[in-house]
């Protein structure tokens, strides 16, 4: 399938208008693949519109607002298509969130309808529902579970793509999760950006490792049908158990964060002679920092190419790498934006600064949502302009290219001085006995905060001392100021359930009162 062709299906209106034209052009190629299973673009037609019907026949209708929380699974994807074919609003919500965010959730979006897996992985989701007083609860775990009709009875498509018809949630950290409002054409642009910067093509075999409820279930899914090529989904993501089904489809692209590089790597380094997965050529993600070592890592060790990019929840795709960008650029820049994304860097009173000059990250284009349910978090969300307040540091490069540098909430200030936690993090990768590094900021009396190194060491690794760890960042060249004065080793940082990122909240909350 050729870009140009890719490139006229982006324009779809609609997510159902884009399934249909692609169920048109190659309706018996593969686009999931699961153990034995496989679905056609042409059966995702079909099957997802009897779905529709069979819960029009439910009485869901244009508008009717359907949460759902459900593993990554074939029918977890019809599921979400008969919705996208009724114009339904649907609320995805993370399978492994319990009462408090499930409950928040259904109460915040007023759900008029929840389908959850029933029992899952030893947790009684349906019973759940039933205690928070959900409403329209159904299961929807196997195909068997999927409401059926007739598609005669369905009203016509939608035919805007502008309508809020998706609500997401950013994951909650000290405060509630907040409710993400996207359109179809939000996320067809979000899936856009990815699909033209990675130069897939129909031969290619992708993955989808992560929760399908997360925002990167719709980017990715966009993919396929923009190019026509199928991906393997994992209900249950772990390795080496997964290698299997890597190998047995042939998996040419996998990847979901830098979390999943690392893993990849590990396996890797088990028999550094045999490729892990032989036809593996690209490995793709964001949603969390990535450490120029790691991409040095996978490129010389597991002989593949590594592309990393910037998204959120409000903005599933902002910036991607290409594959046929310069190892420079890939290893220290998460890539430029696609057309139609605008990216301006401000500083403090929210003047633009310079190329090259660290600032705040805003950002205008349709990948953008629309806000959040809540209209006072949206007034707060967008500057004058319409630009999006990302809470992010970082400067564009003059070739385009976008370097983030930390958080605005994740610059330590240590005696007056500002310390970017990712300059000291990305060092600490380096050091050969670390396999992931998270730096804190931790309240001090003198100081006003102290740095802290939380480390995650390597299989066999002893456990290094303050000093030494100082002493190797000091002949890396960081200033004096920047170095740690707290050092703590845990077996395994603490992560989220969706793309892995390191939880650092919950390292301040456990480290803010030791000494």
């Amino acid at each position: 399938m050729t870009q140009s062709t890719a490139h006229a299906l982006g324009a779809s209106r609609t997510l159902w208008e884009l399934v249909e034209r692609r169920a048109a052009l190659t309706p018996g190629h593969p686009v999931l693949l699961q153990g034995e299973r496989t679905l056609t673009f042409g059966q995702l037609r079909d099957r997802a519109e009897r779905v529709a019907a069979g819960l029009y026949e439910k009485g869901v209708r244009p508008g009717s607002v359907v949460a759902w929380q459900l593993p990554t699974r074939i029918e977890t994807a019809l599921l979400t298509f008969a919705l996208a074919r009724l114009g339904a609003v649907q609320t995805p919500v993370i399978p492994f969130y319990r009462d408090r965010e499930v409950g928040f959730a259904l109460r915040e979006s007023k759900a008029d309808f929840f389908a959850t897996p029933g029992v899952w992985r030893g947790f009684d989701h349906t019973e759940m529902a039933r205690r928070l007083g959900a409403r329209g609860v159904f299961e929807a775990y196997e195909d068997a579970d999927l409401p059926d009709g007739d598609p005669a009875v369905l009203p016509a498509p939608p035919s805007s793509g502008t309508s809020v018809r998706w609500i997401y949630w950013t994951s909650g950290t000290t405060s509630d999760p907040k409710g993400v409002l996207h359109t179809d054409r939000s996320l067809i642009a979000g899936g856009s950006c990815l699909a033209h910067a990675l130069h897939l093509s129909e031969s290619d075999v992708g993955s989808m490792a992560f929760p399908y409820a997360h925002i990167a279930g719709p980017d990715y899914t966009v993919m396929l049908l923009l190019y026509g090529f199928p991906a393997v989904m994992f209900e249950q993501f772990a390795l080496p158990d997964a290698l299997d089904e890597y190998r047995r489809h042939g998996v040419t692209v996998a990847g979901g964060s830098t979390a999943f590089y690392s893993m990849f790597l590990a396996e890797q380094r088990k028999d550094p002679g045999h490729k892990v997965i032989p036809t593996l050529r690209l490995l793709a993600g964001g949603g969390a920092p990535k450490p120029p070592e790691v991409y040095h890592s996978v490129v010389r060790e597991m002989d593949v190419q590594l592309t990393h990019g910037y998204g959120m929840t409000e903005v599933p795709m902002i910036t991607m790498g290409a594959p046929d960008d310069t190892a420079q650029n890939l290893a220290t820049t998460e890539g430029r934006p696609p057309e139609g994304m605008e990216i301006r860097i401000v500083d403090g009173d929210g003047k633009r600064v310079p190329a090259g000059v660290d600032g705040e990250v805003r950002l205008r284009g349709e990948a953008v949502c629309q806000g959040y349910l809540d209209p006072r978090q949206s007034a707060d969300a967008f500057d004058a302009d319409g630009f999006l307040i990302t809470g992010d540091l970082g400067h564009v490069l003059p070739t385009g290219h976008l370097v983030l540098t930390g958080r605005a909430k994740d610059i330590i200030i240590r005696k007056g001085e500002n310390i970017s936690a990712k300059e000291i993090e990305d060092l600490l990768h380096e050091h050969p006995a670390v396999q992931d590094a998270a730096v804190i900021g931790l309240p001090d009396a003198e100081r006003g905060e102290r740095v802290c190194a939380v480390l995650e060491l390597r299989p066999r690794a002893g456990r290094p001392a303050l000093d030494a760890i100082t002493s190797y960042l000091r002949a890396q060249g960081l200033s004096t100021f920047k170095l740690p004065e707290q050092l703590e080793v845990l077996d395994a940082l603490p992560r989220n359930d969706t793309l892995r990122k390191v939880l650092k909240y919950k390292l301040r909350e456990r480290y803010a009162e030791r000494r």
